[in-house]
């Protein structure tokens, strides 16, 4: 895991300013979108993916169409019962 430090602080009206090599790290350009988080005492921040993002990766599970229609017939039956 990669850890970058960086000092910054919080504005008059609670903003944050991550300082610049924090942002770059992150690849956050102006406009873009953030989810904030709070993880064991921690504020977790990260960018947002664009519909174009997610689409360019790979895909976690692999699946061939005829097992696809096989589970969704097997799911179909589950939830007429």
């Amino acid at each position: 895991m990669n850890f970058v430090y960086a000092e910054g602080k919080v504005g008059s009206k609670g903003e944050l300013f991550p300082p610049k090599k924090i942002r770059e790290k992150l690849g956050l350009n102006p406009h873009t979108r953030v989810i904030y988080r709070v993880e064991d005492g921690r504020l977790i921040v990260e960018p947002i993916p664009s519909l174009e993002d997610v689409l360019r990766e790979r895909a976690e599970v692999e699946i061939t169409l005829e097992d696809f229609h096989k589970f969704r017939k097997e799911l179909s039956k589950r939830v007429e019962l």
